[in-house]
């Protein structure tokens, strides 16, 4: 229960942060890909503004023996960047430069604007079922 907890805090958080950035906005997001165009750095902005927490965080981490609502951390086992990571990264670039949306903001579209984010929800758990399903 305290992990459910912790996690649907911070993915509110999370969320909120989205909404409130502006960061569920695809348009907002293809401006930023836009480097030709209309180009819109918000998405910089906001990126920088996360690495400082980010490195507190990981600071913290590391004198924690373990985290406050789990047994033991999740962190990748490798820092390899093997074919299977470099294919999803791209696509998953590909996905976001189209749609505008990654997962987070996607969900987050689904309170904001939910018609335009079905068919990318949709996308994102088929995707989900297919690499579980072939894995």
């Amino acid at each position: 229960m305290k992990q459910f907890l912790v996690a649907l805090i911070a993915g509110t958080l999370f969320g909120a942060g989205l909404a409130f950035s502006g960061m569920a906005d695809p348009a907002r997001v293809q401006g930023f890909l836009d480097l030709l165009g209309n180009w819109d750095p918000t998405l910089a902005f906001v990126m920088g503004g996360a690495i400082i927490p980010m490195a507190i965080a990981w600071i913290v981490q590391r004198r924690l023996a373990r985290p406050l609502a789990d047994a033991h951390f999740s962190l990748p086992e490798t820092s390899l960047i093997d074919r299977p990571l470099a294919i999803g990264a791209i696509l998953f670039g590909v996905g976001w430069g189209i749609s505008g949306l990654c997962p987070g903001p996607g969900l987050v579209n689904l309170a904001i604007n939910p018609l335009p984010a079905l068919a990318f929800v949709a996308a994102l758990l088929a995707g989900m079922i297919a690499h579980r399903v072939t894995s």
